[in-house]
């Protein structure tokens, strides 16, 4: 597991699990077999997670995917919560308290922060990438463009 708070500003270890994410990605094209993947490969790389995920876009409604951590809502409708702000406006969803959140779904009493990534290829929302964490405050800006990276690679290397 990568402690990012060790790793020095100018090098955050992004780029460190780009790289393992290229390498763990190579080869695989499906949606769901990369995504579980890639869930797994954040949950357990990532230091103060209790959820990472994907709800993937069904007909304008949030349907949960492959994910790791506790059971998780299985449908969300866009503009509704984090993921659903995240999947109508098609931008990141950094939010350092969501119970300040106006609308959180609480699915996990336990978290507190999340990051909430579109995934958007050939200008259609295919879902969105779900980051949860017990810990206030978790991710930094720095933390967004690195989790923005890593979908990106995500993207190109799956076919949806």
């Amino acid at each position: 597991m990568i402690d990012l708070t060790e790793i020095g500003q100018g090098q955050s270890g992004y780029a460190l699990l780009a790289a393992q994410l290229e390498a763990l990605l190579a080869g695989e094209r499906d949606l769901v077999a990369n995504s579980a993947q890639f869930a797994a490969f954040l949950f357990h790389e990532l230091e103060g997670l209790n959820w990472a995920g994907f709800y993937l876009n069904r007909d304008e409604e949030l349907v949960l995917g492959p994910f790791q951590g506790k059971v998780a809502c299985v449908r969300i409708a866009f503009g509704r919560g984090v993921c659903g702000a995240a999947a109508s406006s098609r931008q990141t969803q950094r939010v350092n308290d969501v119970h300040a959140f106006p609308g959180h779904i609480a699915c996990d009493s336990a978290s507190n922060s999340e990051l909430v990534v579109p995934l958007v290829k050939h200008d259609r929302l295919i879902g969105v990438l779900d980051l949860d964490s017990p810990h206030l405050r978790r991710f930094s800006a720095e933390d967004q463009a690195g989790v923005e990276r890593l979908a990106e690679i995500f993207l190109r290397l799956t076919d949806c």
